[in-house]
């Protein structure tokens, strides 16, 4: 049986992986969290557990210029919190170390109209203070890695699904309230969490070191995806060209134009692994998100 540490309590992406464990994989596996926002964690050891799953970190909700304050929040968390923690679990006799990075390495979308295709050369280029944080923590952490301390990094695009944050619950909102859509050709790489949860598994289970991709087999489109978002919700949305022209003028008043309409897209063997762990299809997974759950 697998020992697995979460480190970050009440995170969307532990709490999945260990509901998931625990609903399909309890036999295998033994997960527990521990919270990071205290110090009291340094107190605890990690000595006997075979996995450190970190996704402690603050996500990136800044438009423009951040303080400061803000700048050194990030340093300080998803910097300097992962390397103690990486470090500490090393120390204690951990096999491998998880690590929940970011597509955000590699910069922003690509504006409407522009390609922008991540392959496994592509070097990182963070456009900001929140993805700088992100690359110097990969930096930190791999030359820990050895032997008998295996460093997974992991760069997933958007990640969504029941109960997440971030562009996605924008895109559902605009889905219940609109009768008519821009109908934009652009291409994007997204998680779903079911296919995530099942990756970081297959991580674990095959006792992996270096940095993987993890991402949907299908690109997403804005369009077509709050399409089925919208009938999946019992409405229907027509998708009128035209408005591309629009949009452009519009991403240079407000970011969220290029972040739901802007191109960034995994090259296609990127995501793939030697098992496949993409259990679900991009209309299975928004049905999936989409769903009242029944008490």
């Amino acid at each position: 049986m697998k020992k697995v540490l979460i480190t970050g309590a009440n995170s969307y992406i532990g709490t999945s992986f260990e509901k998931y464990i625990k609903t399909y994989y309890s036999s295998d596996f033994s997960v527990e969290t521990v919270d990071m926002i205290d110090g009291l964690w340094r107190e605890k050891s990690f000595t006997g557990y075979d996995v450190v799953y970190h996704v402690a970190g603050i996500a990136h909700s800044d438009s423009g210029k951040i303080s400061p304050e803000k700048e050194k929040l990030y340093r300080s968390v998803n910097t300097d919190l992962t390397i103690e923690t990486a470090k500490k679990a090393k120390a204690d006799g951990v096999g491998q170390f998880i690590f929940m990075s970011s597509a955000i390495v590699y910069g922003d979308s690509a504006p409407i109209g522009k390609k922008k295709i991540i392959t496994k050369d592509t070097p990182v280029s963070p456009a900001n203070c929140y993805g700088d944080s992100k690359v110097q923590a990969e930096k930190g952490i791999l030359p820990l890695s050895d032997d008998s301390f295996k460093v997974v990094i992991l760069r997933p695009p958007m990640i969504y699904g029941k109960g997440s944050k971030g562009n996605f619950p924008t895109l559902e909102k605009l889905a219940n309230k609109m009768l008519f859509f821009p109908k934009v050709n652009n291409e994007r790489s997204m998680l779903y969490i079911g296919n995530l949860v099942e990756f970081v598994r297959l991580i674990i289970e095959n006792e992996e070191a270096g940095i993987f991709w993890p991402c949907n087999k299908e690109y997403s489109n804005t369009s077509k995806l709050v399409q089925i978002i919208a009938f999946c919700q019992g409405k229907k949305i027509r998708l009128v060209p035209g408005f591309v022209w629009v949009l452009k003028v519009l991403s240079h008043l407000t970011c969220f134009v290029n972040k739901a309409f802007g191109n960034l897209i995994y090259e296609e063997d990127l995501g793939m692994y030697k098992e496949e762990y993409r259990l679900f299809d991009l209309q299975d997974s928004v049905v999936e998100t989409e769903k009242n759950d029944v008490s």
